[in-house]
Protein backbone atom coordinates (compact mmCIF):
# COMPACT_ATOMS: atom_id res chain seq x y z
CA UNK A 1 0.00 0.00 0.00
CA UNK A 2 0.97 3.56 -0.88
CA UNK A 3 1.66 4.33 2.77
CA UNK A 4 3.23 1.88 3.96
CA UNK A 5 5.73 1.91 1.14
CA UNK A 6 6.69 6.54 2.49
CA UNK A 7 6.41 5.14 6.21
CA UNK A 8 9.20 2.44 5.58
CA UNK A 9 11.13 5.23 3.10
CA UNK A 10 10.82 7.61 5.92
CA UNK A 11 10.88 7.14 9.30
CA UNK A 12 13.83 5.31 8.98
CA UNK A 13 15.39 8.14 7.85
CA UNK A 14 14.81 10.14 11.18
CA UNK A 15 16.65 8.48 14.22
CA UNK A 16 14.32 6.58 16.05
CA UNK A 17 13.23 8.73 19.47
CA UNK A 18 10.94 8.90 21.42
CA UNK A 19 9.64 11.04 18.65
CA UNK A 20 7.84 8.38 16.41
CA UNK A 21 6.93 6.22 19.99
CA UNK A 22 4.97 9.82 20.63
CA UNK A 23 3.31 9.27 17.17
CA UNK A 24 2.93 5.41 17.58
CA UNK A 25 0.72 5.95 20.32
CA UNK A 26 -1.38 9.22 18.96
CA UNK A 27 -2.02 6.62 15.90
CA UNK A 28 -3.07 3.37 18.17
CA UNK A 29 -5.63 5.88 20.34
CA UNK A 30 -7.02 7.34 16.82
CA UNK A 31 -7.21 3.41 15.87
CA UNK A 32 -9.03 2.88 19.08
CA UNK A 33 -11.72 5.37 18.39
CA UNK A 34 -12.44 3.82 15.22
CA UNK A 35 -12.91 0.21 16.35
CA UNK A 36 -15.26 2.09 19.36
CA UNK A 37 -17.15 3.79 16.15
CA UNK A 38 -17.03 0.40 14.65
CA UNK A 39 -18.60 -1.00 17.60
CA UNK A 40 -21.01 1.67 18.20
CA UNK A 41 -22.78 2.22 15.18
CA UNK A 42 -23.79 -1.18 13.34
CA UNK A 43 -23.54 -1.38 10.45
CA UNK A 44 -22.46 1.88 8.36
CA UNK A 45 -24.62 5.34 8.32
CA UNK A 46 -26.30 4.98 5.07
CA UNK A 47 -27.59 7.97 3.27
CA UNK A 48 -30.70 7.57 0.94
CA UNK A 49 -29.84 8.60 -2.25
CA UNK A 50 -26.13 9.21 -2.27
CA UNK A 51 -24.94 5.74 -0.61
CA UNK A 52 -27.73 3.66 -2.46
CA UNK A 53 -27.08 4.72 -5.56
CA UNK A 54 -23.37 4.59 -5.46
CA UNK A 55 -23.96 1.11 -3.78
CA UNK A 56 -26.07 0.13 -7.48
CA UNK A 57 -23.48 1.67 -9.33
CA UNK A 58 -20.60 -0.65 -8.17
CA UNK A 59 -22.95 -3.40 -8.94
CA UNK A 60 -24.23 -2.08 -12.42
CA UNK A 61 -20.89 0.19 -13.91
CA UNK A 62 -22.51 2.69 -15.73
CA UNK A 63 -21.73 6.76 -16.43
CA UNK A 64 -24.57 8.47 -14.00
CA UNK A 65 -26.64 11.96 -15.12
CA UNK A 66 -26.48 12.59 -11.81
CA UNK A 67 -24.07 13.63 -9.41
CA UNK A 68 -22.30 10.61 -8.76
CA UNK A 69 -19.53 9.87 -11.11
CA UNK A 70 -17.58 6.64 -11.14
CA UNK A 71 -14.83 7.38 -8.32
CA UNK A 72 -15.99 6.24 -5.42
CA UNK A 73 -18.10 3.04 -6.48
CA UNK A 74 -14.73 2.03 -8.38
CA UNK A 75 -13.65 1.26 -4.71
CA UNK A 76 -16.72 -0.38 -3.64
CA UNK A 77 -16.80 -2.62 -6.62
CA UNK A 78 -13.45 -3.51 -5.71
CA UNK A 79 -14.86 -4.44 -2.31
CA UNK A 80 -17.94 -5.93 -3.45
CA UNK A 81 -16.67 -9.68 -3.33
CA UNK A 82 -16.55 -9.47 0.20
CA UNK A 83 -20.31 -8.73 0.31
CA UNK A 84 -19.92 -6.44 3.47
CA UNK A 85 -20.66 -3.08 4.34
CA UNK A 86 -18.84 -3.33 7.83
CA UNK A 87 -15.99 -4.13 5.43
CA UNK A 88 -16.38 -0.71 3.36
CA UNK A 89 -16.24 1.66 5.97
CA UNK A 90 -13.37 -0.31 7.93
CA UNK A 91 -11.97 0.37 4.57
CA UNK A 92 -12.20 4.08 5.00
CA UNK A 93 -11.06 4.18 8.43
CA UNK A 94 -8.10 2.64 7.95
CA UNK A 95 -7.75 5.09 4.85
CA UNK A 96 -8.34 8.11 7.54
CA UNK A 97 -5.36 6.14 9.73
CA UNK A 98 -3.19 6.44 6.59
CA UNK A 99 -3.95 10.24 6.17
CA UNK A 100 -2.69 10.80 9.37
CA UNK A 101 0.69 8.75 8.64
CA UNK A 102 1.17 10.20 5.42
CA UNK A 103 0.76 13.71 7.19
CA UNK A 104 3.20 12.95 9.90
CA UNK A 105 5.73 11.30 7.77
CA UNK A 106 5.62 14.62 4.66
CA UNK A 107 6.42 16.64 7.78
CA UNK A 108 9.13 14.85 9.28
CA UNK A 109 11.08 14.67 6.16
CA UNK A 110 10.94 18.31 6.20
CA UNK A 111 12.52 18.00 9.52
CA UNK A 112 9.54 19.48 11.37
CA UNK A 113 10.05 18.11 15.54
CA UNK A 114 7.93 15.10 16.24
CA UNK A 115 5.68 16.91 18.66
CA UNK A 116 4.85 19.50 15.94
CA UNK A 117 4.30 16.93 12.75
CA UNK A 118 2.05 14.48 15.00
CA UNK A 119 0.06 17.85 16.01
CA UNK A 120 -0.29 18.87 12.77
CA UNK A 121 -2.02 14.81 12.21
CA UNK A 122 -4.10 15.25 15.12
CA UNK A 123 -7.29 17.11 14.05
CA UNK A 124 -7.67 14.29 10.88
CA UNK A 125 -6.79 11.55 13.32
CA UNK A 126 -9.25 12.90 16.22
CA UNK A 127 -11.72 15.14 14.97
CA UNK A 128 -15.12 13.06 15.86
CA UNK A 129 -16.66 14.29 12.02
CA UNK A 130 -14.08 12.43 10.58
CA UNK A 131 -14.86 9.24 12.55
CA UNK A 132 -18.53 9.57 11.29
CA UNK A 133 -17.07 10.53 7.62
CA UNK A 134 -15.32 7.38 7.51
CA UNK A 135 -17.91 5.43 8.86
CA UNK A 136 -20.44 6.49 6.21
CA UNK A 137 -20.83 5.17 2.75
CA UNK A 138 -19.96 8.43 1.08
CA UNK A 139 -17.04 9.59 -1.43
CA UNK A 140 -15.34 12.24 0.84
CA UNK A 141 -12.76 9.79 2.95
CA UNK A 142 -11.58 8.43 -0.55
CA UNK A 143 -11.13 12.12 -2.07
CA UNK A 144 -9.28 13.01 0.80
CA UNK A 145 -6.92 9.98 0.90
CA UNK A 146 -6.32 10.57 -2.59
CA UNK A 147 -5.62 13.81 -2.44
CA UNK A 148 -3.00 13.68 0.11
CA UNK A 149 -1.80 10.80 -1.51
CA UNK A 150 -1.03 12.93 -4.56
CA UNK A 151 0.65 16.09 -2.87
CA UNK A 152 3.02 12.88 -0.65
CA UNK A 153 4.29 11.56 -4.10
CA UNK A 154 5.01 15.21 -5.66
CA UNK A 155 6.54 16.47 -2.64
CA UNK A 156 8.28 13.41 -1.78
CA UNK A 157 11.47 14.89 -3.21
CA UNK A 158 13.26 17.97 -3.90
CA UNK A 159 13.56 17.06 -7.75
CA UNK A 160 10.04 15.13 -9.03
CA UNK A 161 10.55 12.05 -11.16
CA UNK A 162 8.51 11.17 -14.21
CA UNK A 163 7.72 8.02 -12.54
CA UNK A 164 6.46 10.37 -9.18
CA UNK A 165 4.65 12.31 -11.74
CA UNK A 166 2.61 9.80 -13.52
CA UNK A 167 1.56 8.63 -9.59
CA UNK A 168 0.76 11.65 -8.91
CA UNK A 169 -1.46 12.32 -11.64
CA UNK A 170 -2.83 8.38 -12.15
CA UNK A 171 -4.35 9.42 -8.04
CA UNK A 172 -5.38 13.54 -8.68
CA UNK A 173 -7.62 11.37 -12.29
CA UNK A 174 -9.07 9.18 -9.59
CA UNK A 175 -9.76 11.82 -7.17
CA UNK A 176 -11.42 14.16 -10.07
CA UNK A 177 -13.66 10.66 -10.79
CA UNK A 178 -14.38 10.59 -6.88
CA UNK A 179 -15.33 14.00 -7.01
CA UNK A 180 -15.43 16.36 -9.69
CA UNK A 181 -14.29 19.26 -7.83
CA UNK A 182 -11.15 17.73 -7.39
CA UNK A 183 -10.52 18.21 -11.49
CA UNK A 184 -9.12 21.96 -11.02
CA UNK A 185 -6.50 20.58 -8.56
CA UNK A 186 -4.70 18.51 -11.60
CA UNK A 187 -4.09 22.16 -13.29
CA UNK A 188 -2.87 22.93 -10.16
CA UNK A 189 -0.22 20.45 -9.79
CA UNK A 190 0.81 20.65 -13.41
CA UNK A 191 1.30 24.70 -12.87
CA UNK A 192 3.43 24.08 -9.73
CA UNK A 193 5.92 21.83 -11.42
CA UNK A 194 6.37 24.43 -14.14
CA UNK A 195 6.81 27.33 -11.82
CA UNK A 196 9.35 25.10 -9.98
CA UNK A 197 11.32 24.55 -13.28
CA UNK A 198 10.88 20.86 -13.00
CA UNK A 199 11.54 19.92 -16.42
CA UNK A 200 8.96 18.86 -19.38
CA UNK A 201 8.78 15.13 -18.69
CA UNK A 202 7.53 15.42 -15.11
CA UNK A 203 4.95 18.19 -16.36
CA UNK A 204 4.05 15.94 -19.26
CA UNK A 205 4.10 12.90 -17.46
CA UNK A 206 1.40 14.38 -15.03
CA UNK A 207 -0.74 15.69 -16.89
CA UNK A 208 -1.49 12.88 -19.14
CA UNK A 209 -1.76 10.39 -16.34
CA UNK A 210 -4.10 12.62 -15.28
CA UNK A 211 -5.90 13.84 -17.99
CA UNK A 212 -6.24 10.09 -19.64
CA UNK A 213 -8.72 8.44 -16.87
CA UNK A 214 -11.39 11.63 -17.30
CA UNK A 215 -10.69 11.11 -20.87
CA UNK A 216 -11.45 7.40 -20.92
CA UNK A 217 -14.74 8.19 -18.52
CA UNK A 218 -15.99 11.43 -20.62
CA UNK A 219 -15.67 8.87 -23.97
CA UNK A 220 -17.76 6.01 -21.67
CA UNK A 221 -20.21 8.66 -20.98
CA UNK A 222 -20.66 10.09 -24.70
CA UNK A 223 -21.11 6.68 -25.89
CA UNK A 224 -24.04 6.48 -23.52
CA UNK A 225 -25.53 9.59 -23.40
CA UNK A 226 -24.47 10.77 -26.65
CA UNK A 227 -22.31 13.97 -25.45
CA UNK A 228 -18.58 14.23 -23.78
CA UNK A 229 -18.68 14.80 -19.74
CA UNK A 230 -17.76 14.32 -16.55
CA UNK A 231 -20.88 14.80 -14.09
CA UNK A 232 -24.64 15.28 -16.25
CA UNK A 233 -25.79 17.96 -13.49
CA UNK A 234 -23.08 20.36 -13.48
CA UNK A 235 -24.54 22.97 -15.37
CA UNK A 236 -27.83 22.53 -12.34
CA UNK A 237 -25.26 22.69 -9.78
CA UNK A 238 -23.85 25.90 -11.33
CA UNK A 239 -27.61 26.92 -12.48
CA UNK A 240 -28.23 26.59 -8.38
CA UNK A 241 -25.19 28.43 -7.23
CA UNK A 242 -26.40 31.59 -9.35
CA UNK A 243 -30.16 31.52 -7.35
CA UNK A 244 -29.36 33.64 -4.90
CA UNK A 245 -28.73 36.77 -6.70
CA UNK A 246 -29.55 36.29 -10.50
CA UNK A 247 -31.40 39.04 -11.63
CA UNK A 248 -32.96 38.81 -15.14
CA UNK A 249 -33.60 42.75 -16.02
CA UNK A 250 -29.56 42.35 -15.55
CA UNK A 251 -28.73 39.45 -17.26
CA UNK A 252 -31.15 39.79 -20.34
CA UNK A 253 -31.45 35.88 -21.26
CA UNK A 254 -32.48 34.49 -23.96
CA UNK A 255 -36.17 33.41 -24.07
CA UNK A 256 -35.32 29.20 -23.94
CA UNK A 257 -33.02 30.29 -20.85
CA UNK A 258 -35.85 32.97 -19.54
CA UNK A 259 -37.46 30.03 -18.15
CA UNK A 260 -35.10 29.46 -15.65
CA UNK A 261 -35.08 32.94 -14.43
CA UNK A 262 -36.18 32.85 -10.24
CA UNK A 263 -39.63 32.99 -10.14
CA UNK A 264 -40.90 33.61 -6.63
CA UNK A 265 -39.44 30.58 -4.76
CA UNK A 266 -37.35 31.01 -1.88
CA UNK A 267 -35.22 28.49 0.10
CA UNK A 268 -32.34 29.09 2.78
CA UNK A 269 -29.21 27.91 0.61
CA UNK A 270 -28.39 27.75 -3.26
CA UNK A 271 -28.22 23.49 -3.24
CA UNK A 272 -31.98 23.67 -1.87
CA UNK A 273 -32.90 25.28 -5.51
CA UNK A 274 -32.09 21.95 -6.88
CA UNK A 275 -34.75 19.73 -4.76
CA UNK A 276 -37.53 22.32 -4.28
CA UNK A 277 -40.23 21.37 -5.89
CA UNK A 278 -41.90 24.90 -7.20
CA UNK A 279 -37.78 25.86 -8.31
CA UNK A 280 -37.67 26.95 -12.02
CA UNK A 281 -35.59 23.84 -13.05
CA UNK A 282 -38.14 21.68 -11.33
CA UNK A 283 -41.08 23.03 -13.43
CA UNK A 284 -39.40 22.69 -16.76
CA UNK A 285 -40.64 19.68 -19.02
CA UNK A 286 -37.91 16.87 -18.38
CA UNK A 287 -36.73 18.48 -14.59
CA UNK A 288 -33.48 19.02 -13.72
CA UNK A 289 -31.97 15.97 -15.35
CA UNK A 290 -33.05 16.60 -19.14
CA UNK A 291 -32.03 20.46 -18.66
CA UNK A 292 -28.24 20.26 -17.40
CA UNK A 293 -26.87 22.30 -20.56
CA UNK A 294 -29.44 24.70 -20.34
CA UNK A 295 -29.18 25.36 -17.09
CA UNK A 296 -25.40 25.23 -17.70
CA UNK A 297 -25.93 28.08 -20.11
CA UNK A 298 -27.78 30.23 -18.23
CA UNK A 299 -25.60 30.35 -15.21
CA UNK A 300 -22.79 31.51 -17.13
CA UNK A 301 -24.60 34.23 -18.43
CA UNK A 302 -25.57 35.12 -15.39
CA UNK A 303 -21.89 35.21 -13.82
CA UNK A 304 -20.98 37.06 -16.88
CA UNK A 305 -23.61 39.47 -16.23
CA UNK A 306 -23.12 39.97 -12.66
CA UNK A 307 -19.67 38.84 -11.41
CA UNK A 308 -19.18 41.16 -8.48
CA UNK A 309 -22.89 39.64 -6.95
CA UNK A 310 -21.17 35.96 -7.94
CA UNK A 311 -18.25 36.90 -5.11
CA UNK A 312 -20.20 38.21 -3.02
CA UNK A 313 -22.17 34.99 -2.41
CA UNK A 314 -19.64 32.77 -2.64
CA UNK A 315 -17.22 34.92 -0.29
CA UNK A 316 -20.15 35.14 2.00
CA UNK A 317 -20.71 31.13 2.06
CA UNK A 318 -17.86 30.39 1.77
CA UNK A 319 -16.88 32.35 5.43
CA UNK A 320 -19.43 29.89 7.16
CA UNK A 321 -16.69 27.54 7.65
CA UNK A 322 -14.95 30.03 10.28
CA UNK A 323 -18.08 30.22 12.56
CA UNK A 324 -17.30 29.18 16.36
CA UNK A 325 -20.60 27.76 16.19
CA UNK A 326 -21.63 25.79 13.21
CA UNK A 327 -24.07 26.86 11.12
CA UNK A 328 -26.73 24.81 10.05
CA UNK A 329 -26.55 25.41 6.12
CA UNK A 330 -29.56 24.52 5.02
CA UNK A 331 -31.48 24.89 8.39
CA UNK A 332 -32.82 21.17 7.85
CA UNK A 333 -29.66 19.73 8.57
CA UNK A 334 -27.54 18.79 11.30
CA UNK A 335 -23.93 20.51 10.75
CA UNK A 336 -22.40 18.82 13.61
CA UNK A 337 -22.49 16.85 16.52
CA UNK A 338 -24.38 14.11 14.86
CA UNK A 339 -23.48 10.91 17.03
CA UNK A 340 -26.93 10.13 18.63
CA UNK A 341 -29.12 7.10 19.96
CA UNK A 342 -30.88 5.10 18.54
CA UNK A 343 -31.95 3.02 15.35
CA UNK A 344 -32.66 4.07 12.15
CA UNK A 345 -34.36 1.51 9.74
CA UNK A 346 -34.03 1.45 5.87
CA UNK A 347 -36.90 2.81 3.82
CA UNK A 348 -39.01 0.08 1.04
CA UNK A 349 -37.69 1.65 -1.74
CA UNK A 350 -36.90 -1.24 -4.80
CA UNK A 351 -33.03 0.51 -4.84
CA UNK A 352 -32.89 -0.63 -1.77
CA UNK A 353 -33.69 -4.64 -1.98
CA UNK A 354 -31.62 -4.59 -5.15
CA UNK A 355 -28.34 -3.37 -3.13
CA UNK A 356 -29.22 -6.15 -0.81
CA UNK A 357 -28.70 -8.11 -3.62
CA UNK A 358 -25.79 -7.47 -5.68
CA UNK A 359 -23.77 -5.93 -2.63
CA UNK A 360 -24.54 -7.33 0.85
CA UNK A 361 -27.27 -9.58 1.86
CA UNK A 362 -27.19 -8.62 5.46
CA UNK A 363 -27.70 -4.85 4.59
CA UNK A 364 -29.66 -3.36 7.38
CA UNK A 365 -29.93 0.10 9.29
CA UNK A 366 -28.18 1.69 11.38
CA UNK A 367 -28.33 1.15 15.30
CA UNK A 368 -26.28 2.63 17.95
CA UNK A 369 -24.99 0.39 20.26
CA UNK A 370 -23.79 0.71 24.14
CA UNK A 371 -22.04 1.61 25.88
CA UNK A 372 -20.05 2.96 22.77
CA UNK A 373 -22.66 4.89 21.64
CA UNK A 374 -22.53 6.95 25.16
CA UNK A 375 -18.49 7.49 24.89
CA UNK A 376 -19.13 9.12 21.19
CA UNK A 377 -21.69 10.95 22.01
CA UNK A 378 -19.72 12.28 24.88
CA UNK A 379 -16.83 12.49 22.71
CA UNK A 380 -18.02 14.65 19.73
CA UNK A 381 -18.78 18.14 21.72
CA UNK A 382 -15.21 18.63 22.55
CA UNK A 383 -13.47 16.71 19.65
CA UNK A 384 -14.38 19.27 17.05
CA UNK A 385 -12.17 21.52 14.81
CA UNK A 386 -13.97 25.24 15.68
CA UNK A 387 -13.92 27.39 12.55
CA UNK A 388 -11.21 30.39 13.98
CA UNK A 389 -9.22 27.17 14.19
CA UNK A 390 -9.39 26.16 10.86
CA UNK A 391 -9.06 30.07 9.80
CA UNK A 392 -5.32 30.17 12.01
CA UNK A 393 -4.08 26.71 10.05
CA UNK A 394 -4.78 28.62 6.67
CA UNK A 395 -3.19 31.52 7.73
CA UNK A 396 -0.32 29.65 8.60
CA UNK A 397 0.22 27.65 5.63
CA UNK A 398 -0.59 30.69 3.69
CA UNK A 399 2.31 32.48 5.64
CA UNK A 400 5.05 30.05 4.60
CA UNK A 401 3.44 29.68 0.77
CA UNK A 402 5.12 32.28 -0.51
CA UNK A 403 8.70 30.56 0.63
CA UNK A 404 7.74 27.40 -0.62
CA UNK A 405 11.50 26.02 -0.22
CA UNK A 406 9.47 22.62 1.49
CA UNK A 407 6.61 23.10 -1.46
CA UNK A 408 4.14 24.28 1.50
CA UNK A 409 2.69 26.45 -1.58
CA UNK A 410 1.48 23.42 -3.20
CA UNK A 411 -0.68 22.01 -0.66
CA UNK A 412 -2.33 25.53 0.84
CA UNK A 413 -3.18 26.48 -3.03
CA UNK A 414 -4.73 22.79 -2.44
CA UNK A 415 -6.52 23.43 0.52
CA UNK A 416 -7.86 26.89 -0.29
CA UNK A 417 -9.20 25.20 -3.77
CA UNK A 418 -11.13 22.57 -1.91
CA UNK A 419 -12.77 24.81 0.58
CA UNK A 420 -14.14 27.53 -2.67
CA UNK A 421 -14.67 25.45 -5.62
CA UNK A 422 -17.48 23.55 -3.64
CA UNK A 423 -18.91 26.46 -3.10
CA UNK A 424 -18.31 28.46 -6.48
CA UNK A 425 -20.37 25.61 -8.08
CA UNK A 426 -22.83 24.75 -5.84
CA UNK A 427 -22.85 25.64 -2.26
CA UNK A 428 -21.59 25.61 1.40
CA UNK A 429 -21.55 22.40 3.45
CA UNK A 430 -19.82 21.58 6.16
CA UNK A 431 -19.24 18.29 4.87
CA UNK A 432 -17.59 19.98 2.04
CA UNK A 433 -14.91 21.30 4.56
CA UNK A 434 -13.70 18.38 5.86
CA UNK A 435 -11.33 17.43 2.95
CA UNK A 436 -9.39 21.06 3.34
CA UNK A 437 -8.47 20.15 7.33
CA UNK A 438 -5.58 17.68 6.81
CA UNK A 439 -4.38 19.73 3.56
CA UNK A 440 -4.21 22.66 5.45
CA UNK A 441 -2.48 20.90 8.24
CA UNK A 442 0.15 19.83 6.21
CA UNK A 443 0.63 23.00 4.39
CA UNK A 444 0.62 24.11 7.86
CA UNK A 445 3.49 21.99 8.98
CA UNK A 446 5.37 22.59 6.07
CA UNK A 447 5.19 26.37 6.66
CA UNK A 448 6.45 25.91 9.79
CA UNK A 449 9.56 23.35 8.89
CA UNK A 450 10.21 26.50 6.07
CA UNK A 451 10.00 29.44 8.86
CA UNK A 452 11.95 27.46 11.11
CA UNK A 453 14.63 26.30 8.80
CA UNK A 454 15.20 30.01 7.54
CA UNK A 455 15.77 30.82 11.00
CA UNK A 456 18.34 28.33 11.41
CA UNK A 457 20.19 29.70 8.34
CA UNK A 458 20.04 33.42 9.53
CA UNK A 459 23.01 34.92 8.61
CA UNK A 460 23.41 37.15 11.57
CA UNK A 461 22.30 34.62 13.70
CA UNK A 462 25.24 32.42 12.41
CA UNK A 463 27.95 35.41 13.06
CA UNK A 464 26.79 36.10 16.31
CA UNK A 465 27.23 32.39 17.31
CA UNK A 466 30.66 32.11 15.09
CA UNK A 467 32.59 35.42 17.47
CA UNK A 468 34.36 34.61 20.56
CA UNK A 469 34.94 37.74 22.61
CA UNK A 470 37.93 37.68 24.85
CA UNK A 471 37.35 36.84 28.42
CA UNK A 472 35.98 39.96 30.54
CA UNK A 473 34.78 41.84 27.35
CA UNK A 474 30.90 42.09 26.37
CA UNK A 475 29.11 43.92 24.14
Amino acid sequence: MLTVGFARSALPSVPLRAGHRMFAVVVGLAAALRVVTMLGYRPAQLYWGDSFSYLHLAAHPEPSTGFRPPGYPLLLALLRPFHSIELVVAVQHAMGLAVGVLIYALLRRASLPAWAATLAAVPGLFDASFLRLEHAVLSDMLLIFLVVAALAVITWRPVVSPRAAVAAGLLLGWAGLTRTVAVPLLGLFVLYLVVRRAGWRPVVALALAGVLPLAAYAAWYHAHHGRYALSGSDGVALWARTMTFADCSVIRPPAAEARLCPNGTVVDAASEYIWAPGSAINLLPGGRDGNNDLARSFALRAIAAQPLDYLADVARDTALTFAWTPVPHPARVTPAFGFARGAWGLPAYPLVEQVRRDYDPDLSGLRSVEPYASFLIAYQYPAYLRGPFIAAILLLGGAGAPLARRSAALPWLTAVALLVVPVAVLDFDHRYVLPVIPVACLAAGLAGADLRGRAGRNPGKRRWQAVRLPAGRTE
